[in-house]
């Protein structure tokens, strides 16, 4: 399986639908979901909800994120919507608000 990666400098609008991993360094605004993993590194800018297996955040998310495993969010993270997932981590310097259901 490959990843989809979007990369630095690229910026969708829409829906993004992927079988395998999903690596973000851009900018996305939409809808965003993958049966595998989700990333979005540090300078990426994600203004969507987003459903996967399992959701790592090291950039910005503005929207509810739904794992059907776990969410991390990064130090240098920030994350504004709400959290659907069985486990939930929160590293130092990382920013959240919203609300967490952890009833997967």
């Amino acid at each position: 399986m490959a990843a989809t990666v979007i990369g630095p400098g690229i910026t969708i609008e829409g829906e993004v639908s992927s079988d395998d991993e999903v690596i973000v360094g851009g900018t996305l605004r939409g809808k965003l979901e993958s049966e595998g993993a989700v990333t979005v590194e540090g300078d990426a800018v994600v203004e969507a909800d987003i459903a996967a297996q399992s959701v790592a955040i090291g950039g910005h998310v503005t929207g509810n994120v739904t794992a059907n495993d776990r969410v991390d969010l990064l130090s240098g993270g920030r994350l504004v919507g709400d959290v659907k997932a069985a486990r939930l981590t929160i590293a130092d310097g990382a920013v959240f608000k919203g609300n967490v259901d952890m009833e997967v």
